[in-house]
């Protein structure tokens, strides 16, 4: 009989997991605390290993991506103490040509590739109990509680994962505290005086403003700063409490922004994580994506890392057919090293994201400007040799 998985989460991670189950020969079934499946989301990028992940899942000809442009033809502008906008390098400007994407664009991809799945809605796990030769799960909708057994359980339901608090113990033993806050959202339309795709940083000393310029797309915009209260932060309006935040910045880009939050019919707003585990498996339980280590989004490679992680979990179970046990190892041995490097990197993105003093202010404004004018006597350099040519990066 083909072997059953319950997959938690219907986002990235958890359908990148049942895919590549489905691809093993596994029977998954997922289920959504959500009433219904999400739409939209605020801007991500996909690094190499995440587009290479795609396509190890099948999913890359779904994909759409946003890119503004060929290299070097969109434009990102930095804006200064007195309101000073200059040329600046943008997200997407970073080694490996990470491709623009909307969060909903890469669970629309998941989403056609999942046909056949069952997916139950508003359903969760209240208890997980295993057994030698199978996890019983009770399960949980509006109507009722009812148990069913499965051969695996993975955790894909994000940062504060109900199957790793479940099984795995309190959050507080996993999740590291940044001591920062972000909010994202979709802007309804690009800051007045600057082009549709441009991308806009303000970064000061202890918060932040992004926008993210998109191709086809009105851009999405980030709020960051950074706080010793985090527990404080969520009391109260939020939009009023960025606005206290922000209060000082008087440039027409920070206040574009607030006022479009008001406007925005979702955002995120959250406290900035990492969750840090010796180990992301016991027994017939497994961990993907950010219920297992949660990049956070400083690292910018929460959604490369879930694709992958789900890819992975599949190519292990396939090579080990018969032992779970070694395939979940085989999952975690090749996977951590990948993990590991960029949470590391994480804390010194967050300095580029929002620095923590003015001095951190100043040194990345020099770090940024000298590796501007590296890149552009690469892109110069290029523009005189061998002319190749370029994908739009708009849909691929």
């Amino acid at each position: 009989m083909r072997k059953r998985a319950l997959v938690v989460g219907l986002g990235i991670a958890g359908m990148s997991a049942a895919i590549g189950l489905r691809r093993a020969g596994w029977t998954p079934v997922i289920v959504e605390r959500a009433p219904e499946r999400r739409t939209g989301g605020y801007f991500v990028a996909l690094f190499p290993e995440g587009r290479q992940a795609a396509a190890d899942l099948g999913i890359a000809d779904h994909l759409h991506t946003r890119n503004p442009g060929r290299e070097g033809s969109a434009n990102s502008w930095s804006v200064d103490r007195r309101g000073r906008r200059r040329p600046a390098l943008g997200f997407l400007d970073q080694p490996g040509g990470p491709a623009a994407v909307l969060r909903g664009d890469i669970e629309a991809a998941l989403w056609q590739s999942i046909t056949g799945v069952e997916v139950r809605f508003a359903t969760s796990p209240v208890e997980i109990t295993e057994g030698s030769a199978e996890v019983q799960v009770l399960l949980e909708n509006a109507d009722t509680q009812y148990r069913e057994t499965f051969d695996l359980v993975v955790g894909a339901d994000g940062m504060r994962s109900s199957v790793r608090r479940i099984v795995f113990g309190p959050h507080e033993e996993h999740l590291t505290t940044w001591n920062a806050m972000i909010c994202a959202f979709q802007l309804k339309e690009q800051v007045p005086t600057y082009e549709t795709s441009d991308s806009i940083i303000i970064a000061r000393a202890k918060r932040a403003v992004w926008v993210f310029g998109l191709a086809d797309h009105a851009p999405t915009a980030l709020l960051t700063y950074r706080t010793r209260d985090i527990q404080e932060q969520f009391s109260g309006s939020r939009v009023e409490r960025l606005r206290a935040v922000f209060s000082g910045m008087d440039d027409p880009v920070v206040r574009h922004v607030l006022d479009s939050l008001e406007e925005a019919p979702d955002h995120l707003f959250d406290s900035v994580h990492q969750v840090r585990m010796p180990r992301w498996s016991t027994g017939r339980v497994v961990l993907v994506g950010d219920a297992a280590w949660c990049m956070n989004l400083y690292s910018g490679m929460g959604a490369t890392s879930s694709l992958r992680g789900g890819a992975a979990l599949g190519a292990a179970v396939a090579e080990h057919p018969d032992d779970l046990a070694a395939a979940l190892d085989a999952y975690e041995t090749g996977l951590r090293p990948f993990i590991t490097k960029h949470q590391r990197s994480a804390r010194l993105k967050q300095q580029m994201f929002v620095p923590s003093s003015r001095r951190a202010e100043a040194l990345r404004s020099v770090l940024v400007g000298l590796a501007r004018r590296i890149r552009g006597r690469r892109l110069a350099t290029e523009a005189g040799g061998p002319q190749v040519p370029a994908l739009s990066g708009t849909s691929r």
